[in-house]
């Protein structure tokens, strides 16, 4: 394909959405930034300029409000002209056992996470459908495939994510639709929603290691917007974990019910009081990285690999990772179980 003009991020002020936003600005497209925090608008507009898109437009807008989103859709085709590509990234989450997250919470994660996708992608195949072309790009992750505890709400609702693009896309193919459909499943990624996700541990939250710096993730979104690819699989983690679940889940089950707990959270005490984006924004520009840049992978070889890789590239690569992935959570198991 080639290089958009006009492309909509919702989630686009922080973490991967912000560094996407900024990877597309350098391709000189134009941009539609959707988020909700004033600042963190207004600071991706100036940066996304600087580095060079010619117009990028920030639209307030919840995703979790349906009328919202066609709206801002519309405003975006009206003022940058016809929407190239969507990328659908916002969402939110909650750390706590299952039992401790409240109902209104439950449905805010999914509202925004899940139903933010589907109100996304709605939008954007109203505007892509008159012309027949158009890329629509869901960001997935390695937990759409494999939960994790403590966050039931959102790996639930990427895993909803994934059966709602493979439903659409089964219906885009039926169709004979010019309009592309991708997903890129991403690894930990160093962005700031450790900072103000709701929490309701006793320690502060992490990404799970290996971390990923949010430029290597934006690379491959771009990639994926850009290329015929039905999903990618980005970086061995992921692999490990998709493929680890189809040939061993009962022993990921335990695995992860020991690497998984602690491994979300530093040894800091969890500050409780601190402000949360679930149901309002958290005031302030907090650009594409959290506080984890010392620990983070800022290039990597097997992301780069694992982005490029055709379906039959992945199906080999992943076919040894699950050989490894077997013998080392095996071993593991048989340690637990001691």
């Amino acid at each position: 394909m080639k290089t958009p003009k006009v492309v909509v991020i919702t989630g686009g002020t922080a973490g991967v959405g912000r560094a996407t936003a900024v990877r597309f600005a350098r391709e000189g497209c134009k941009l539609a930034v959707l988020a909700r925090g004033e600042d963190g608008l207004a600071a991706t507009v100036a940066e996304c300029e600087r580095a060079g898109s010619p117009e990028t437009i920030a639209i307030p807008c919840d995703v979790a409000d349906c009328d919202a989103v066609h709206a801002a859709a519309l405003r975006a085709e009206t003022e940058l002209g016809p929407i190239d590509v969507w990328i659908n990234n916002a969402m939110t989450t909650v750390f706590g056992r299952v039992e401790d997250v409240a109902g209104s919470e439950f449905k805010r994660v999914t509202e925004v996470t899940y139903l933010g996708t589907v109100w996304g992608t709605r939008a954007a195949l109203a505007h892509m459908r008159p012309r027949d072309r158009g890329v629509i790009v869901q960001v997935g992750s390695a937990l759409a495939y494999r939960s994790i505890p403590l966050q039931a709400a959102y790996c639930a609702a990427k895993h909803a994510i994934v059966g709602f693009t493979d439903s659409l896309r089964s219906e885009l193919l039926h169709e004979k639709a010019g309009i592309h459909l991708t997903i890129v499943h991403l690894p930990a990624v160093n962005t700031p929603q450790f900072r103000w996700c709701m929490n309701k541990m006793p320690f502060e939250p992490q990404p799970v290691p290996p971390i990923f710096q949010p430029e290597i993730i934006a690379d491959a979104i771009w990639f994926a917007a850009t290329h015929k690819r039905r999903e990618v699989y980005l970086a061995a983690p992921t692999v490990e974990a998709i493929v680890g679940q189809e040939v061993a889940p009962g022993l990921l089950d335990r695995y992860l019910a020991s690497r998984a707990w602690d491994g979300q959270f530093t040894d800091k005490p969890a500050d409780h009081s601190r402000a949360t984006n679930l149901f309002e924004p958290v005031p302030g520009d907090h650009g594409a990285h959290g506080d984890f840049d010392a620990r983070a992978t800022e290039r990597s070889a097997i992301a780069a690999l694992t982005t490029r890789m055709g379906a039959a590239g992945v199906r080999a690569l992943a076919g040894a990772v699950a050989i490894t992935a077997a013998v080392g959570i095996f071993a593991l198991v048989r340690r637990l179980a001691a």
